[in-house]
């Protein structure tokens, strides 16, 4: 094992218990700043994406899957105008779920609190790793971000961007963490980390699916 998926869940958890503690007014400044930075830093992530584009095209990529890969103006703007969104959503923690009563009189609340660290495996969309990272600074929760190798260059400078918005609001760089490695051992070194991932959620095809629930040790959300 290469240790990149421990050191990154490491740093993670620690972001986490600073986020999961941070006020709603705070968690959604932090997706302000992730929307302008966006915006400011459009030119860096174009410049990142081209190289994953150049990859994708001498590879022989199918033109449905470059679309899905490939951002311009627009598309960034779409990402920037999502967390800005997001912010807008009512705070999902510290809601009452059920309350009731017992028969001795107890009183018990069923209350909603942040995960802890949640790990998502993504294939080539780049924007997931916006959407990824803005739900999870929402709800409190700090992630680990394992994006599919045609995207990895754009994933690793969008992570790059998010992590200087959260600093600059005062939060840990590290409420967001992208992997930076394209190597499949990394990914299934991240399933085993129970001790330091709550939960993993896979988002692409049933191959990709099924590779997580079969082989992690961590819960997985089963989506698609």
């Amino acid at each position: 094992m290469s240790g990149i998926a421990r050191k990154a869940a490491e740093a993670a958890k620690r972001a986490s218990e600073v986020l999961g503690v941070a006020s709603e007014e705070e968690r959604n400044e932090a997706l302000f700043a992730m929307a302008a930075a966006l915006r400011n830093e459009r030119a860096f992530i174009l410049e990142a994406n081209e190289r994953d584009m150049d990859a994708a095209r001498e590879a022989g990529t199918k033109a449905g899957l470059l679309d899905r890969l490939m951002l311009d103006d627009a598309r960034v703007e779409a990402m920037a105008a999502s967390l800005e969104s997001l912010a807008a959503l009512p705070d999902p923690t510290g809601a009452v779920l059920e309350e009731r009563t017992l028969y001795n009189d107890l009183k018990l609340t069923r209350v909603s609190v942040p995960l802890g660290v949640v790990a998502m495996v993504y294939e080539a969309r780049p924007n997931v790793t916006v959407d990824a990272a803005g739900i999870c600074v929402k709800s409190g929760n700090a992630c680990v971000l394992r994006s599919g190798s045609l995207a990895i260059h754009s994933a690793v400078a969008l992570g790059e961007v998010l992590q200087g918005a959260l600093s600059q609001v005062g939060l840990p760089k590290d409420c967001v963490v992208v992997i930076d490695s394209t190597d499949r051992s990394v990914t299934d070194e991240l399933f085993l980390l129970r001790d330091l991932v709550d939960v993993l959620i896979p988002r692409g095809g049933v191959g990709l699916i099924r590779h997580c629930v079969e082989h992690s040790l961590i819960p997985v959300i089963e989506t698609g």
